[in-house]
């Protein structure tokens, strides 16, 4: 690739896989928690209407939750890719540098924020 890569110290790259295992790790444990730690309604548990309305709006919360974090997770795994293959702070879509500052903030970082902010415009249309 002819594009210069803004990532490519060795020491930032090793930083960054550190942060990103970390974070991987945490979202999948949490998710397993969770999954482990879900509330199951008792059979000799009296049931009222307001339990089942307050049951579907947190289950609708929790899917949300758990959408995002799926979409988190193969990010940081996709970044986790990149540093393997010597792409890591290079946009998935054109290519161009993704700047250190953004990747310090977000390592998960797949796009430059251009791209971000214009495929976020394209999802909400």
């Amino acid at each position: 690739m002819s594009k210069q890569n803004a990532a490519a110290d060795p020491a930032f790259l090793k930083q960054q896989r550190t942060r990103l295992a970390a974070m991987r790790d945490e979202l999948m444990g949490r998710n397993s928690a969770e999954a482990a730690g879900r509330r199951s309604p008792k059979a000799d548990e009296a049931r009222e209407l307001e339990d089942d309305a307050q049951d579907m709006a947190q289950n609708e919360v929790d899917i949300n939750i758990d959408v995002v974090e799926d979409r988190r997770l193969r990010a940081i795994e996709r970044a986790l890719e990149k540093i393997d293959e010597g792409t890591y702070g290079l946009s998935d879509a054109s290519g161009d540098p993704i700047p250190k500052a953004r990747l310090e903030a977000m390592p998960e970082a797949l796009l430059t924020i251009q791209e971000e902010e214009a495929r976020e415009r394209q999802q909400r249309r």
